[in-house]
């Protein structure tokens, strides 16, 4: 099974006050937002990360990453300096659906004109989407990864962004 998340933000304090999150600590943070991923994913389970993973460093981030379930596909965001490299795009085809996932939300991608869906994170649920696009976030998503399954309904569900009246 396929999940998405981004804006853990492992070992990032002030993301607590930034974003208004409710944990008394990076500690219990750190602590809740594995506990909550292993709750969801499975040891055969494969998580895209969009993003903005850690702000610790290689080590205490590599110490996080065994503690998770399942696979790891990390694009890089604008906090992951604990990567020396890595994609700031991942493209796949899932169920017939051809997914598009950054950590930066895109006005454009590929594929964006033939039913491709773009999934990113960056904005912790600030953003209003455009059709076929997600914030798959922690924040938006009450601090767990988000399932393919639920990419797709949540996409389906909203169908008209701008309002009845608006021409986008």
């Amino acid at each position: 099974m396929w999940f998405f998340t981004g804006d853990q933000h492992y070992f990032h304090s002030a993301i607590i006050k930034y974003t208004n999150r409710p944990f008394e600590s990076v500690e219990d943070m750190n602590e809740e937002l594995v506990e909550r991923f292993n709750s969801k994913v499975s040891k055969e389970d494969i998580t895209v990360h969009a993003g903005d993973f850690s702000f610790g460093t290689k080590q205490q981030t590599t110490e996080i990453i065994k503690q998770l379930n399942g696979n790891h596909i990390f694009i890089r965001g604008c906090h992951d300096h604990w990567m020396s490299t890595g994609k700031y795009l991942w493209q796949k085809k899932i169920d017939d659906c051809y997914v598009v996932a950054c950590h930066y939300p895109m006005r454009s991608w590929p594929r964006s004109f033939h039913g491709s869906i773009q999934l990113h994170a960056h904005v912790h649920g600030r953003l209003l989407p455009l059709p076929n696009q997600l914030d798959v976030g922690v924040d938006c998503w009450d601090y767990y990864p988000v399932s393919f399954d639920e990419v797709i309904k949540n996409i389906l569900k909203k169908e008209n962004y701008y309002g009845e009246d608006s021409n986008p």
